[in-house]
């Protein structure tokens, strides 16, 4: 079985396009959050996103906040203004379509969170520590996790009370072992110095796991972006994955 796994969309169509087509033939698809905010396309990623087939959906934080269901105060002034905008040109059926996402799902050995088990919508697991204390709080094997932008997999260690960290290499399949909390990267923003859009692949019988980057149009979002006077700085960092 293999299950196309993404995350933080933020709104960038070219990127989510160049993904859907070098992933290739997929039985389900996994998404773990962020479907808006930041760039340009918001309607046009949901309805992509909406159509695919045997989709989980996930909550995230830009999501819930176009949805007013938190205070965009929370946010700094670049992520609200473009979160004001989103707001501005969403359709109520893509609206509607948001509501309908999950702050928390299990599928069979694996839990699908936006941010953390802990704090499913908003905590960033960005070291060992934040990890550390995240495994206390889901029970499957594994953790599919987005939000920080960043490819990485947190693995429990057997015999110890810790944490190893790992940046896995691309275009390199891994076996799992539990337990694991996993992050693809971002589809949309990427922010570990590489541009190139980022998701993995699961087969979750066979236990493997794959991440994958891919170039897309950086240039197209980013006139798109000008066009609609979205924030100079997240139309900038596409182009150096900050």
């Amino acid at each position: 079985m293999k299950i196309l796994v993404i995350s933080d969309v933020h709104s960038n169509l070219n990127a989510l396009e160049a993904v859907l087509k070098d992933a290739g033939e997929f039985d389900a698809i996994w998404f773990l959050g962020d479907l808006v905010g930041y760039g340009p396309d918001p309607n046009e990623c949901i309805a992509r996103v909406r159509g695919l087939p045997n989709l989980v959906g996930m909550m995230g934080n830009h999501d819930i906040a176009v949805l007013n269901e938190i205070d965009v105060r929370d946010f700094n002034q670049e992520a609200r203004q473009a979160i004001i905008w989103t707001q501005s040109v969403l359709t109520p059926e893509n609206q509607v379509y948001l509501t309908s996402l999950s702050e928390m799902k299990v599928e069979g050995q694996f839990t699908l969170v936006h941010g953390s088990p802990r704090y499913p919508i908003w905590e960033y697991l960005m070291d060992v520590f934040s990890a550390r204390s995240s495994f206390e709080h889901y029970q499957t094997d594994f953790c599919l996790v987005g939000h920080t932008h960043i490819p990485v997999i947190f693995q429990q260690q057997v015999k110890f009370p810790n944490v190893r960290l790992e940046s896995p290499l691309i275009n390199q399949k891994i076996d799992l072992q539990a337990r694991a909390i996993l992050n693809p990267g971002s589809v949309g923003q990427p922010r570990d110095h590489n541009p190139m859009a980022a998701y993995a692949i699961l087969d979750p019988h066979n236990l493997t796991w794959e991440c994958r980057r891919v170039p897309y149009d950086i240039a197209a979002v980013q006139a798109r972006m000008q066009a609609v006077k979205l924030p100079e700085r997240h139309t900038t960092r596409l182009s150096a994955g900050w």
